[in-house]
């Protein structure tokens, strides 16, 4: 029973990035947005490019439209960006046209189609962690096996500190119509529950340590301007 509600979650929210949350409907996802909401975004996005060198190859898991491709080609040598919405990689495709050190393609973030041990950071933010609803724990292992020896895997999520802004946020995405009312019911503790059967968790501090117990790598765990929690990965 457990198995087949998962199930149907995975398959509620493929479906909404794939169409109700895909492209130019993302995008207008990330124009509702607040002074602190835009100043949470910036912030996690500076985080990233401080751990940016000119000649890294980057990998950023859900690419989406392409909200920070071009500044991710900028900072780095190359870039690939992936997603599982083809809808989302056309229009993003146009936003990074002029970046010829930028490459989207289609692809499932937990079965990535790389070799072993090609780029230097791999990014996963804006919660991707628990948005992608893939099994975490093969999550991180793919990011880690993509991985060069001391390259870094960037996964973020949400600070408790947060919680009242980003649920005004998703409120501000229902009334807009890209997401269903929330049900207050089931709302809470770092989880947002739509009506419609959209969720949205938060990876704590304590479940991530949990997934990585068991892998040769170094973590760090870093909160960033009181809103995004960074989960710093790297590889031996």
């Amino acid at each position: 029973m457990i198995s087949s509600l998962k199930k149907h979650s995975k398959k509620v929210m493929l479906g909404y990035y794939s169409e109700k949350l895909s492209a130019n409907r993302l995008e207008k996802v990330y124009s509702l947005t607040s002074p602190r909401i835009r100043q949470y975004l910036d912030a996690e996005l500076h985080h990233v490019l401080f751990k940016i060198r000119p000649h890294d190859t980057i990998l950023e898991l859900g690419c989406g439209y392409g909200r920070i491709l071009s500044q991710l080609a900028k900072a780095a040598g190359e870039v690939f960006g992936i997603d599982s919405s083809l809808p989302s990689l056309h229009y993003g495709g146009k936003t990074v046209k002029t970046f010829s050190n930028c490459h989207l393609t289609c692809m499932d973030a937990a079965q990535l189609a790389f070799p072993d041990r090609i780029f230097d950071v791999v990014i996963c933010i804006q919660n991707g962690i628990s948005a992608f609803h893939v099994d975490t724990k093969t999550l991180i292992n793919e990011s880690v096996r993509v991985l060069k020896p001391g390259g870094t895997a960037l996964f973020s999520s949400y600070s408790n500190k947060f919680w009242d802004e980003r649920l005004a946020w998703f409120e501000q995405q229902a009334q807009a119509g890209l997401l269903g009312a929330s049900d207050y019911r089931k709302t809470g503790n770092g989880e947002i529950v739509c009506h419609d059967g959209f969720t949205a968790t938060t990876m704590t501090p304590a479940r991530f340590l949990s997934l990585i117990v068991d892998m040769d790598v170094h973590a760090e765990i870093f909160e960033v301007d009181s809103s995004s929690v960074f989960y710093e990965i790297i590889r031996h």
